[in-house]
């Protein structure tokens, strides 16, 4: 009898260890699974699972804050003089997102609304990122301020060496990407020029 018991509590031992497996593993992802903001329209360009992730990288003064959709090209125009007047009376943080006409999703988070502007402006919250699939995040280097410089043919953030992080035309059409020591960046898209199918600045506030 005593070896059946000792065959028992064996038993019952291993099935307690499974079950309090099964809770741990059913709880871990309890904590680390971020609840999805609230957007004020669906975007065309992030899924739920792509909005999940970005979250997880934002500052946490932004994370409970609802996402507004201010511009996007299907509905304002391929037009950056567009971007610029609705992002008046904003004052930001801005999550631009892209999907270029390769079907890649890049784009970046501005700590200010994107405004015509002299010089660079922004802050060390700025950051780039994309998806390719998985989520990659480029932070800020320390290495130098060049965030973000409106013209009114061009939006740039991140420079270094000539080259800017991400850059498009006046047209909200064609872009570019290099790697810049601002935000020690791979280049967001397949190749270091794009064509932009579809955009989005989403305020967070």
């Amino acid at each position: 009898p005593t070896q059946m018991e000792d065959t028992l509590s064996g038993g019952e031992r291993e099935e307690e260890e499974e079950e309090e497996k099964q809770e741990e593993e059913g709880a871990a992802p309890g904590p680390e699974e971020p609840v999805a903001p609230q957007l004020t329209e669906a975007s065309q360009v992030l899924g739920t699972s792509e909005i999940r992730q970005l979250c997880d990288h934002l500052p946490p003064r932004v994370t409970d804050c609802p996402w507004s959709l201010v511009f996007c090209t299907s509905r304002d125009g391929f037009s950056l003089r567009s971007l610029y007047r609705q992002m008046e009376g904003h004052s930001g943080p801005v999550l631009l997102v892209l999907r270029d006409q390769d079907g890649q999703m890049f784009g970046a988070f501005s700590s200010s609304a994107f405004r015509l502007s002299k010089g660079f402006y922004g802050t060390g919250e700025t950051f780039l990122f994309s998806f390719s699939p998985q989520l990659k995040v480029f932070k800020w280097t320390g290495s130098n301020s060049f965030f973000v410089k409106g013209d009114l043919d061009s939006l740039m953030m991140g420079s270094g060496s000539g080259h800017f992080g991400l850059w498009f035309d006046g047209d909200l059409y064609h872009g570019e990407s290099h790697p810049c020591a601002t935000f020690n960046n791979e280049v967001l898209a397949r190749q270091e020029q794009f064509c932009i199918k579809e955009l989005e600045a989403w305020v967070l506030s």
